[in-house]
């Protein structure tokens, strides 16, 4: 498991399919500054609270995020999702599948857009 906490929380958000620079502005902070905060091995703990809840989890959840984990409880566990309170007091359910049949989806559509593409191009 990694226990650098900027690998943790780069892992993370790209497991969300989140771009840096959203998570940037949801710290109100540049790219550059969440970039290297990304590459810090250790994250001063009030600011990685903040990180977590940007990303919509608990900071032990993100400290303990392993993607394998993640992945095998997902298809082994669907029922199982974290919840987070947000800076509003209301819980939010975190359910990792949801980003899986998302990406699917999109991916799906994409080659279906090739398939349209190479139809139109070959005269059918």
């Amino acid at each position: 498991m990694i226990k650098h906490r900027g690998k943790k929380v780069a892992r993370y958000r790209q497991f969300r399919g989140m771009k840096q620079e959203t998570l940037a502005e949801r710290l109100d902070i540049s790219q550059t500054e969440m970039s290297r905060i990304e590459n810090q091995e250790t994250i001063e703990d009030r600011l990685f609270s903040q990180i977590a809840e940007a990303l919509g989890v608990s900071p032990e959840f993100l400290d303990n995020f392993d993607e394998n984990s993640a992945l095998y409880n997902i298809s082994n566990n669907v029922d199982n999702s974290p919840i987070s309170e947000n800076s509003t007091g209301i819980n939010q359910i975190f359910n990792p599948l949801d980003k899986v049949v998302e990406l699917y989806e999109r991916l799906l559509q994409s080659e279906k857009e090739k398939i349209e593409i190479l139809r139109k191009h070959n005269g059918e």
